[in-house]
């Protein structure tokens, strides 16, 4: 019989997604995005825009809101967006009811726990240590332009910190697509900023209707 590789003795990880599905980032994000729109001449975020740009990365938004594609200016509105949100936007959180016992519950029950967000990690540290919710993870990996959520899957395995019985927890589609592209497992979660529609299409194996039904994942 072939020995266990020594990932494989340890509990699967299950890697969660941060706006959207650990807190709701609308307010911050919103503003943010205002802020930079307005500084470089265009309109405000419309009503139904402000769940469209929570989740995908910045780059990909602002060309979708301005219609532009030039680099330059694409970093422009991505600078003064980080410039804001640097700021005072990343404390516009509001953590979702039943989050940090869902977290503290499956650490208890043994569960390994890791975060994959196309936030810039430095984002994504700052908002986990202000809601006290570090402790509960093994790695935390941030995006950046241009690096889609199935590349830095991809690193988190290349690098061990993940294997492929990793289980991926979002609220968009972008969630489940990643996952997809490494064979891993997707569940999404209808508390977000996604529609349940959105989740079904993209082919999550897995919907979760509240905080407190992560505890079936333990």
């Amino acid at each position: 019989m072939a020995a266990m590789h020594p990932m494989e003795t340890r509990p699967p990880v299950l890697v969660f997604d941060l706006d959207g599905t650990l807190s709701d980032p609308a307010e911050g994000i919103g503003k943010s995005f205002d802020f930079a729109l307005a500084r470089h001449g265009h309109p405000p975020l419309r009503p139904d825009q402000r769940s469209f740009v929570i989740g995908p990365p910045l780059d990909v938004s602002f060309r979708a809101l301005t219609g532009i594609d030039e680099a330059a200016h694409i970093a422009e509105l991505v600078a003064a967006y980080r410039e804001r949100y640097k700021a005072v936007g990343y404390a516009e959180n509001v953590v979702y009811p039943g989050i940090p016992e869902a977290l503290a519950g499956l650490r208890a029950a043994g569960r390994r726990l890791g975060v994959c967000s196309s936030k810039r990690v430095d984002f994504c540290e700052m908002i986990l240590a202000l809601f006290g919710l570090r402790q509960h993870f093994e790695f935390v990996s941030g995006g950046d332009v241009g690096i889609p959520k199935a590349q830095q899957l991809g690193e988190l395995l290349a690098q061990g910190a993940i294997d492929g019985r990793a289980t991926m927890i979002g609220d968009r589609a972008v969630d489940v697509v990643a996952a997809q592209a490494h064979g891993l497992a997707s569940v999404g979660v209808l508390w977000g900023h996604g529609s349940q529609d959105e989740l079904v299409s993209a082919g999550a194996q897995r919907l979760l209707a509240a905080p407190a039904d992560l505890m079936g994942l333990a």
